[in-house]
């Protein structure tokens, strides 16, 4: 019986299903929690909905520097011990843990609006969870905190009732301020449930504080306003003034006063960043506003990680494509594959291939830059990373240039050359014009050329001689002419032969030549008289400069082939 693989749209769809599902039972056990009013029988959902998260436990819990062992943990009373005594020990925000017979245990923070309850403590004896997962353990601990709580003045509020109802003004605010507490959830949860994204989340805590709303990518580019007098243009603060803010309000672990604004941030992973920001000139905002900024950024990073989710599933199946198609496919499945992805592969494209590095050598960054400017300029979305360097299919008319300077900005400096094979007409052409644009990077090496942009239409002669049909005819016409200059080279470890191809390229001008090469003029001129001697040729006559000029270009193809 034949299997029929799923389409890549039927793979996405799964993603999405799983993912939405995991944050709908976070919500649900959430509201459950919320309306227990139990703290036992709420650390007991807790326990339970674990491992339906990811393939670990609760370990145990840490409340008032209380230790409760969970029932699933199988410590002996001596482990039991030591456990709690680690837990103690850790600051407000938790941390890893060394628990035997565990590969992962993490102490994850539960937190009230003003103090820090205890934590809940997640291991794994076999599998080191995803960083997805680690995101909804991060979660189920934050609203169990939140439950914990509300449990606590829940309980309070039932013991004191008589008492409320005969109590001043300032009791009634206090019942006020629990009620709108609930409100504030209800809201939030709604707005998760409903997948309103985060025009939803900015207009939710508008409608809810009363101030206007902006929601911020990391970088400070506003991604969604709520609320009167919205700027235009967005403001933007200095990239170091807003990697400090961030760096203060990820170890404040709250919303803090930046300027005339209350920030919150919401980071379900250690790339992925995003800012709730109330505006509040006046510091007007108070605990209610603030209690309603710690909900929002829960339901932010949640709306993140979605987001996040989708964007890895499809560059992922786009990286697939590429590959495929570097490698030769069949026609008729990458049209279908691209069709899916919502991409033409019968217009005409070509490849690029883009090498280099910041001024700090990370392969992710280089990649991540390039993929921000193929969008900016729209060159194209399908590529993948391949060592040190990025394959980008493009299907349109591309200033290549102008892309390599782009690159360069984005990354603050650093390294970056391209080469671009011709175009191709069909899914079958993408080998050739992947060899093309290799060929075009290479030669660049191979020349010791200053980095640039080089497609491989405009190699004039280079691409002549890669292209004959009988490279050993291109060897027999460089060993006729450099033979000699080769064999000195390699018995003293000189560099005669790419001297002489950097002086006939600069047109016999000695400034230049020596500039290329950074040696003192005295130097090009004793290196030049050894290649006269060496291989008894005129290099002052046109013809044979012109064929030495030639030989030194057919040379230098048959390295860069041979590369």
């Amino acid at each position: 019986m034949t299997t029929t693989a799923p389409r890549p749209s039927a793979t996405l769809e799964t993603d999405l299903r799983n993912q939405l599902s995991n944050l709908q039972g976070l919500l649900m056990l959430s509201m459950l929690m919320t309306q227990s009013g139990d703290g036992e029988k709420i650390l007991h959902l807790a326990e339970t909905s674990v491992p339906s998260f990811g393939r670990c436990h609760l370990v145990g819990t840490m409340i008032d520097r209380h230790w409760m062992p969970a029932h699933s943990a199988e410590l002996s009373p001596q482990q039991q011990i030591e456990v709690g005594v680690l837990a103690s020990s850790l600051p407000p925000g938790g941390g890893e843990l060394d628990i035997p017979g565990h590969t992962w245990a993490k102490a994850l923070p539960l937190r009230s609006l003003k103090s820090h309850v205890g934590f809940l403590v997640v291991g794994a004896r076999e599998h080191l969870p995803s960083g997805s997962e680690q995101f909804l353990f991060q979660v189920l601990a934050q609203q169990t905190g939140i439950a914990l709580v509300n449990a606590q003045l829940h309980a309070s509020e039932r013991s004191t009732a008589a008492q409320l109802r005969e109590a001043n003004e300032t009791l009634a605010e206090t019942v006020r301020v629990l009620e709108r507490t609930t409100d504030i959830h209800v809201r939030f949860t709604r707005v998760a449930a409903a997948n309103e994204g985060q025009d939803g989340i900015a207009r939710a805590l508008y409608e809810l504080t009363g101030f206007p709303v902006a929601v911020e990518d990391r970088y400070g580019n506003l991604r969604a306003w709520a609320g009167p007098d919205r700027p235009d243009p967005y403001p933007k603060d200095p990239g170091a003034r807003r990697e400090q803010m961030l760096r203060r309000a990820m170890k404040e672990g709250r919303p803090i006063r930046e300027g005339g604004r209350l920030v919150a941030i919401a980071n379900p992973a250690s790339d992925v960043i995003g800012v709730l920001a109330l505006i509040d000139p006046g510091s007007q905002a108070g605990d209610q506003e603030t209690i309603a900024m710690e909900h929002g950024a829960t339901v932010l990073a949640m709306e993140l990680a979605k987001l996040r989710s989708l964007a890895e599933t499809e560059l992922r199946l786009r990286r697939d494509l590429v590959d495929e198609l570097l490698a030769g496919t069949d026609e008729t499945s990458a049209l279908a594959r691209a069709q899916a992805l919502g991409h033409d592969l019968e217009r005409p494209h070509r490849v690029a291939v883009i090498e280099g590095n910041g001024r700090v050598h990370d392969a992710n960054a280089f990649f991540m830059a390039v993929r921000r400017v193929a969008r900016q300029l729209r060159a194209g979305s399908l590529m993948v990373a391949r060592g040190e360097t990025v394959v980008l299919l493009s299907d349109c008319e591309v200033a290549w240039e102008k892309f390599r300077d782009q690159v360069l900005t984005d990354l603050g400096g650093g390294r970056c050359r391209i080469g671009v094979g011709d175009f191709c007409q069909r899914p079958a052409d993408f080998p050739r014009s992947y060899h093309e644009a290799q060929l075009a990077l290479r030669v660049q090496r191979t020349v010791k050329a200053s980095d640039r942009a080089t497609t491989y239409a405009d190699l004039g002669v280079y691409r002549i001689l890669a292209e004959a049909e009988d490279p050993d005819t291109v060897d027999r016409f460089v060993q006729r002419w450099l033979g000699r200059l080769l064999e000195y080279d390699a018995q003293k470890g000189a560099e005669l032969v790419h001297t002489l191809s950097r002086y006939l390229e600069c047109g016999g001008s000695y400034e230049a030549t020596a500039n290329t090469l950074a040696v003192h003029r005295s130097t090009l001129k004793y290196r030049l008289q050894r290649i006269r001697e060496i291989s008894g040729l005129d290099i002052g006559d046109p013809d044979i400069a012109f064929n030495l000029q030639l030989a030194t270009r057919g040379w230098e193809t048959v390295r860069a082939l041979k590369a």
